[in-house]
């Protein structure tokens, strides 16, 4: 798969047109209010803006600003057969995880021609912050919804497939996993640490990493958020709302929970990710998905976690050098010590381990 990104630091959007946006307040919403504030929310790692609109009566709605091109390319066509999708991703994915039961934010208005999205406001408590960093006594309750959650996305999302959801259209295939692990390479250990690989370790380590990314490619598939983690997981109340799930594509069941219990930005306790595990396979189970090895899916899980947290620590560093952007780069500390745990606990990694721990220190 080709690099996407590139290599020059992307614009920052200007706020809408505040005028506008009081006009469709007032005319296209399901309900009638007058716009009195348009404040910016704090941004992520995307290109997207986004603001809290407060409206009369005491409510409030956010504000999706897409970014120039994506708001004028409707998206990346998918084509199956027949089938051809040409629609914004976020409002595909977001129809079929509604549809399938998911709590995704309410879609009250898209405005094509300005790309902005109003949508439901879920609060600005992220799941992280919740549990306050994993120390919090509702931690394990909120992760145990978050577990719920996954499944539903994993069963009711999964299927019957839906043609019409871009998702189905899309996998992590094995040069997609590798593209992840080459990003990892070039941001993680040259861009970083400013020196290359020599190829008596780059060959090694690179076969190492086609060996996970075959495995992971060869494992069956459910529809995958890709990003399912504490900052993209909302606490409302008794809800937990889902964002950012646009990028879904059909993956390996251990990803997505990889992704939130191996997460960049909190550190769970061991034993609360063994309990959230077994909890996830329990319900997999109830819900019909097969009951298969747990062992096997603890070993596949770890392998995971792997390249999902080594592909984070390059994502974090092309933020920085790339977008500008380092407020990631304190996590890289933590996704690396789940690598270096997990490579220390299979004797089948230690050619990796060898080959890619002179490059990368944390991994000591």
């Amino acid at each position: 798969m080709a690099a996407v990104d590139s290599a020059s630091p992307v614009p920052v959007l200007a706020p809408p047109d505040q005028s506008l946006v009081a006009g469709t307040v007032a005319t296209k919403l399901p309900f009638r209010a007058v716009l009195e504030t348009l404040a910016p929310l704090p941004g992520d790692a995307s290109n997207r803006r986004y603001f809290r609109l407060g409206l009369s009566g005491g409510r409030s709605i956010i504000l999706m600003q897409l970014a120039e091109p994506e708001a004028f390319k409707q998206s990346e066509e998918a084509v199956s057969g027949a089938v051809a999708i040409t629609e914004l991703p976020f409002l595909n994915v977001h129809r079929h995880l509604a549809q399938a039961g998911v709590t995704v934010p309410a879609l009250y208005h898209y405005d094509l021609t300005a790309g902005l999205l109003y949508l439901e406001d879920f609060g600005d408590l992220l799941l992280v912050q919740a549990c306050q960093d994993g120390r919090s006594p509702g931690t394990a309750r909120h992760y145990h919804q978050a577990i719920e959650t996954l499944v539903r996305i994993h069963t009711a999302a999964t299927s019957p497939a839906d043609a019409r959801c871009i998702a189905f259209h899309r996998s992590f295939d094995a040069p997609l996993l590798m593209w992840e692990f080459d990003h990892f390479l070039e941001y993680g250990v040259v861009a970083r640490h400013g020196k290359p690989m020599c190829a008596e370790d780059f060959q090694p380590v690179r076969a190492a990493l086609q060996n996970i990314a075959d495995l992971m490619a060869a494992q069956p598939t459910v529809l995958t958020h890709r990003d399912y983690h504490s900052r993209n997981l909302m606490v409302d109340g008794g809800r937990l709302g889902v964002i950012d799930f646009q990028d879904a594509l059909m993956g390996p069941a251990g990803y997505d929970l990889a992704s939130l219990l191996r997460d960049a930005y909190i550190a769970l306790d061991e034993s609360l990710i063994d309990e959230l595990i077994s909890a996830y396979l329990d319900r997999m189970e109830r819900a019909g998905a097969g009951r298969g090895d747990r062992p096997a899916f603890r070993r596949l899980f770890d392998f995971i976690s792997i390249q999902r947290n080594l592909k984070a620590a390059g994502r974090f560093v092309y933020i920085d050098r790339v977008k500008k952007n380092p407020k990631f780069l304190a996590d890289i500390p933590r996704v690396l010590g789940y690598v270096r745990r997990n490579l220390g606990k299979y004797p089948e990694l230690a050619t990796l381990r060898k080959h890619l721990t002179p490059y990368v220190p944390e991994l000591q």
